[in-house]
């Protein structure tokens, strides 16, 4: 097992192990052909990355992916661009004379202070006995304890926020670059290999031959569990929609299969696009960077409906355009508790059963928009968190029309 072992990550078969050794190889060959102080090869080299030029099987080409993430964007920050070259030679030179400046100002400065707070203890305990010099001194013994305590408490509190704030903005700045690379794969040909005519198996009796949207078939070809793509005109709401055979995965996970606490927009396990059902509904977090669905909740203002009365989902198979209906604060509830829930409602079965559930979510909303729906009209419901009370829920309904 400890021969196992890659760049500071184990592995627990020999596949893995020869699969990281791999990747680290080719991660050497790219570090010997890219200078990594250089800020326009760093950032050349993460747009090539993003291309998905380099292909790596396992977590220590993940981690030098990051890296280079971090350090592209540093750059990025800094103002550098891919064109940016640098002298390193005038760079260093820089730091080794800003050293050596600050180390002499040091050794010239700090022997006069301290005897200067020296001189000033001793002449001030010369005044009393000494009883209480050992009392003055024990007292400023538990001053200073309690002076580094606070210090250290200080410090690590200041570390946790900063690394949470961190670790925030890197998966915020992360899911940002990615989701534009893939808003510009839309259309695009970037894939090869694509075979038009997609064969879905619903049993074994039944075969439904669909075609995938042009548009979408290089995005399909990079992840097969791509459902659709959600977009709201003058918004930051432009992603695909992930759907798997659970309600978990893509909470966390982002496009690319990786972590990302930001996660990803996906429909609902049980809705079907092919076979419709009533009402599809779309989950995403509301991230408080405004990514994924999280500025949902400015549908709460009648006016921000109003200028943005519109949602188009396409699915991968079809063009989709619906209108804003309802727009409405819920729950989870406990399974026990005898009361209307939104993200149970995909199917009804009757036109009775459709309407009481128009009646439930029309008696929820904020306002009304005008727009209602007739039994047979095909539904779309958003959901994100809302955070005015304990497991809230922010939801807008809209009704398709095209």
């Amino acid at each position: 097992m400890a021969g196992f072992e890659v760049a500071g990550r184990k592995f627990r078969t020999e596949a893995d192990y020869k699969a990281a050794l791999r990747d680290k190889a080719k991660i050497d060959e790219i570090k010997k052909q890219v200078n990594m102080e250089q800020p326009g090869e760093v950032i050349a080299l993460y747009t090539k990355m993003q291309t998905g030029s380099f292909r790596f099987e396992t977590a220590v080409g993940n981690d030098f992916d990051d890296e280079i993430f971090e350090l592209a964007q540093e750059f990025k920050k800094q103002g550098y661009d891919q064109n940016s070259r640098i002298d390193l030679r005038k760079k260093n030179r820089g730091k080794v004379g800003k050293t050596s400046s600050s180390r002499q100002k040091k050794s010239i400065e700090s022997p006069n202070k301290k005897d200067k707070k020296s001189n000033e203890s001793s002449v001030s305990l010369e005044k009393y006995d000494a009883d209480m010099k050992k009392e003055i001194l024990a007292e400023l013994k538990r001053q200073e304890r309690r002076r580094k305590i606070t210090v250290i408490v200080c410090g690590v509190v200041a570390v946790i926020c900063f690394g949470y704030f961190g670790t925030y903005s890197y998966f915020a700045d992360r899911t940002q670059m990615d989701y534009e690379s893939l808003s510009q794969l839309k259309g695009s040909q970037n894939l090869a290999g694509y075979t038009p005519g997609v064969t879905i198996h619903y049993t074994e009796e039944e075969e439904v031959e669909l075609t995938v949207l042009e548009e979408y078939q290089t995005l399909y070809n990079k992840n097969k569990k791509m459902i659709g793509w959600l977009k709201i005109d003058d918004t930051n709401i432009d992603y695909p929609v992930m759907q798997t055979s659970n309600n978990e995965y893509y909470m966390d996970h982002n496009f690319n299969q990786e972590y990302d606490r930001n996660g990803s927009l996906f429909l609902d396990k049980d809705c079907d696009i092919v076979h419709r059902n009533t009402n599809l509904i779309i989950y995403g977090h509301h991230m408080k960077s405004g990514k994924m669905l999280g500025s949902l909740n400015k549908y709460s203002s009648e006016e921000y409906c109003k200028a943005h009365p519109n949602i188009q989902f396409d699915t991968i198979y079809e063009k989709g355009m619906y209108e804003v209906m309802y727009v409405f604060r819920s729950r989870i509830y406990n399974e026990d508790e005898v009361i209307f829930k939104y993200y149970q409602f995909l199917d009804a079965a009757s036109e009775q059963e459709f309407n009481s559930n128009m009646q439930e979510m029309a008696a929820l909303a904020l306002y009304d928009t005008g727009v209602t729906a007739s039994y047979g009209d095909e539904l779309l419901t958003l959901s994100t968190c809302d955070y005015s009370e304990e497991d809230g829920r922010f939801v807008v309904v809209a009704k398709r029309v095209m």
